[in-house]
């Protein structure tokens, strides 16, 4: 049996403070995000926004964990949770949601099943 191209490290990939990307991210793991990135981001596992991350764009993942801003829609599989100093401008899909006291949170929420047949993430152009 051949070996596939996904990644049996454990450890997240990191974007650190300081650092802007644009263009979209794809991981088959979790990531952090502790920058800045203009695009998309899908990942097979969990994201992590820390306090000084900003996403302009969209996220599909499995479950997600905000303390920064996302400004665009989330897409979340299982749980999103949205810490105290978190700020959302844009629409949620998501199974569970966690929204702590001090959280911001400016659009439309759709909770169920997420899983259902995916369309496609529109590039930015």
């Amino acid at each position: 049996m051949a070996k596939s191209n996904e990644t049996d490290n454990k450890l997240p990939n990191m974007i650190g403070s300081g650092t802007k990307i644009i263009g979209n991210v794809e991981t088959n793991g979790d990531i952090r995000i502790d920058g800045e990135i203009e695009g998309n981001i899908i990942s097979k596992g969990k994201v992590v926004i820390g306090s000084k991350g900003k996403i302009i764009g969209e996220v599909q993942c499995v479950n997600a964990e905000l303390s920064g801003l996302i400004q665009g829609v989330i897409k979340v599989s299982e749980l999103l949770s949205l810490k105290n100093a978190s700020k959302l401008l844009g629409d949620i899909f998501t199974a569970k949601l966690s929204i702590e006291p001090g959280a911001t949170f400016t659009g439309s929420c759709k909770m169920g099943d997420v899983n259902q047949p995916k369309t496609e993430i529109k590039e930015k152009g």
